[in-house]
């Protein structure tokens, strides 16, 4: 399990990184204004379609599905079952995405009410259809790589998703180098992101891995293929809580002008540990905890959420810290190029401290979710989400300002991480091992000493750097981040929460 979660970790963690090269770019080249707004709104929409389907989420209903098919009847009545599925969810997914492309107008219009009557929304109706063919390429992406997860194979899925960011960034690169005006390279942006997807479903079909296992393709609509899609459809839905919550943000931040701009930056940096453990946990706990399930092994149940709980803690806490603490070094160094203005990284800076107050409680979702979807329950991780999504809309109405809107969305992810823990409690209870007991005071206590060291040396250190050359920031606030992680290992392992011998011969096994 360790592996898994490390392979899926790592393939996340490079195509975060690689968002970030991306997003920069985009900054440079689109700044924050009405044509950034329309084509970030746009690209949000792709986004998170993409995000839902292809990062974990579809494995809460087909893997349990496809597992029980395999072990009750086999591997080729599991492999007509896969074909059945990749079939129906490939052509339901075209045929949406050209039902979106012709409504796109009101599609654009109720996810960004304050573009009407202005040409931002046409910018952004433009941009949104030049960016549709991904969202078919992605239903047959997204079945294949929850087959792949459901059989153990997840080096393919966790870094097949680097060719759309390197897709991208390739575009953005010429572009810079023979720089055009902001509306035109918005429109060559997302013309591109079509392109993207198919590289993505080319590679996953040029394996060969995912064909072998669904074969022979149907279209089907009996009754266990409609049972299948209600349980993706719910279960996909409670598992975009945080995509949710700030597509409901950026809906109340249209109305304020280049609020969807700095909302959309400072959201993506709390992605990154977000996505390392989100995706891991959605990933790997799922197959594993079914197993366990199905074998009936308690021992390995609680194992399993164990580890879930220690590798949320321990990369989402230390997270919080850093990103609050270096929210404007951070913003900067990354986004604060060309069109991208000093105001700007103040006003994303500001938006990106209150979303991180909201990020420990997207990981504890992530942690608690894969027991539900274990046990095929995608109903009550919905309805947290609702939940969530209610409080937060309600309080962004009553602080429409970015900051504001941020820290509705931080409350919103508190409200959803609550109702699921009260479900997993009346429901089945949460278990931790002694292992988990012992290592989870011990976290908090390293990431707490690793905060304080990192206020104390950003408060002196940074501002003898804040005038210097982009290059002597970078370099500098790449010390700052190196200096935290160093201390937060070193309290780790002198609390004894790791061993690094024990840790390299469990990865050689």
């Amino acid at each position: 399990m360790l592996r898994n979660l490390l392979t899926v970790s790592s393939g996340t963690l490079a195509s975060r990184l690689l968002g970030f090269v991306r997003d920069a770019m985009m900054a440079a080249l689109l700044g924050a204004g009405p044509i950034a707004d329309a084509f970030l709104v746009a690209f949000q929409m792709v986004n998170v379609v993409r995000r839902l389907l292809t990062e974990g989420a579809l494995n809460a209903a087909l893997v349990p599905a496809w597992l029980r098919v395999n072990g009750e009847q086999g591997a080729v009545a599991a492999a007509a079952f896969a074909g059945r599925v990749l079939g129906t969810i490939s052509l339901a997914v075209a045929v949406v995405a050209g039902l979106i492309g012709f409504a796109m107008p009101l599609v654009m219009a109720l996810l960004a009410p304050g573009f009407v009557g202005s040409d931002t929304l046409g910018l952004a109706v433009q941009d949104a259809r030049l960016m549709l063919p991904y969202l078919a390429f992605a239903g047959p992406v997204t079945v294949m790589m929850a087959l792949l997860n459901a059989q153990h194979r997840f080096a393919l899925t966790a870094f097949s998703p680097l060719l759309f960011n390197l897709a991208l960034i390739g575009v953005m690169a010429a572009l810079l180098l023979r720089p055009i005006d902001a509306s035109r390279a918005a429109v060559t942006i997302a013309a591109t992101v079509g392109i993207a997807g198919l590289l993505q479903l080319a590679t996953l079909v040029m394996s060969g891995r995912a064909g072998s296992v669904a074969t022979p393709l149907r279209l089907s609509v009996d009754a266990p293929m409609r049972a299948l899609l209600r349980r993706a459809l719910s279960g996909m839905a409670a598992s975009s809580g945080p995509q949710l919550l700030i597509v409901a943000g950026a809906i109340v931040a249209s109305r304020s002008p280049a609020a969807v701009s700095w909302l959309y930056f400072a959201n993506r940096l709390i992605e990154l540990p977000l996505g390392i453990v989100g995706s891991a946990l959605g990933t790997v706990l799922v197959p594993e905890m079914t197993r366990a399930l199905r074998a009936d092994d308690g021992t390995a149940l609680v194992h399993a959420q164990s580890r879930g709980f220690e590798l949320g803690v321990g990369l989402a806490l230390p997270a919080t810290l850093g990103l609050i603490v270096l929210a404007q070094p951070i913003v900067r160094v990354l986004f604060e190029h060309g069109a991208f203005a000093p105001d700007d990284t103040a006003a994303t800076a500001q938006a990106l401290m209150a979303l991180a107050l909201g990020l420990p409680a997207h990981v504890l979702t992530k942690a608690l979710a894969p027991a539900f979807f274990a046990r095929e329950d995608t109903m009550t991780p919905l309805i947290a989400t609702l939940c969530g999504l209610g409080v937060a809309v309600v309080a962004a109405m009553m602080s429409p300002s970015a900051t504001g809107i941020a820290g509705a969305i931080a409350g919103g992810a508190w409200a959803s991480a609550v109702v699921l823990v009260v479900g997993a409690v009346t429901t089945f209870g949460v278990a931790l091992d002694a292992a988990a007991a012992r290592h989870l005071p011990r976290i908090v206590l390293a990431a707490m000493v690793m905060g304080a060291l990192l206020w104390l040396t950003t408060r002196y250190v940074w501002p003898l750097a804040s005038e210097a050359r982009a290059l002597t920031q970078a370099l500098v606030l790449g010390g700052l981040i190196a200096g935290g992680l160093a201390v937060y290992g070193a309290m780790l392992a002198l609390t004894g929460v790791f061993d690094l011998t024990a840790i390299r011969r469990r990865l050689r096994r």
